[in-house]
């Protein structure tokens, strides 16, 4: 054979081969920094997006890590929050979060989310495509920083304290007649401090410092005194 003939047939088998081939993808990687609530999107090393987003809010927090999407879905429906509209989501990891499209923009920037991305409609649409046409294997996901104001997830209520328990208590209304104060000199069980006499009882007064009383009679309890004569 030809050497021409060879090169022509080569050539040829060249030529075949090249549709079959696939075309190189770029790749993709999505950043997300919850300290600044930003995404930027970088395309084969060159950023090419800067957008605000919402992310989760305290006790929603969207997780840190490095993600890849599993799953697309461009008019995905909320089965966990009443339907809501989630246009254009992309999930990245196998516990519901995703970057999906949301009507209320005015709140972009602000960590209020319930853990998913969001993102404004047409962001979410020009990501959307973006990685339906680059395929999900070359996007990356990563996930940084700290939700602003956020105190993690909400904690078990711990057991009341002494403090609480007590004020907790209800309030006597009936007198608790097993519950008398303890007596001050000066005072009998039961009565009141108005320093008038209680009789048929003895009535204990401190002297003051550098003081004493003379000695006194032991009284009578309710017996009649009678004359001597």
């Amino acid at each position: 054979m030809r050497p021409a003939t060879i090169l022509s047939v080569s050539l040829f088998a060249v030529a075949l081969a090249l549709p079959i081939a696939a075309p190189a993808r770029a790749n993709i990687l999505i950043s997300i920094d919850k300290t600044t609530q930003h995404m930027s999107v970088v395309v084969d090393g060159a950023p090419r997006y800067i957008w605000p987003v919402s992310t989760g809010r305290a006790g929603y927090d969207t997780p840190n890590g490095s993600f890849k999407p599993n799953r697309m879905d461009a008019d995905h429906l909320s089965q966990e929050w009443d339907n809501a509209p989630m246009p254009n989501t992309i999930f990245f990891d196998l516990h519901g979060h995703a970057i999906h499209g949301f009507f209320d923009v005015k709140h972009l920037g602000l960590p209020v989310s319930h853990g998913c991305v969001r993102l404004s409609p047409d962001h979410a649409q020009t990501l959307f495509d973006l990685v339906k046409t680059e395929g999900m294997s070359n996007t990356s996901v990563i996930v940084g920083g700290q939700t602003p104001g956020g105190r993690g997830p909400a904690m078990a209520r711990q057991p009341a304290t002494v403090d609480e328990a007590s004020v907790a208590a209800p309030t006597p209304i009936a007198p608790q007649y097993d519950r008398q104060p303890a007596p001050t000199y000066g005072q009998p069980y039961g009565q009141p401090a108005y320093g008038q006499p209680v009789y048929g009882q003895r009535s204990y007064v401190q002297p003051a410092y550098g003081q004493s009383f003379p000695p006194q009679p032991q009284p009578y309890y309710g017996q009649p005194v009678y004359r001597q004569w």
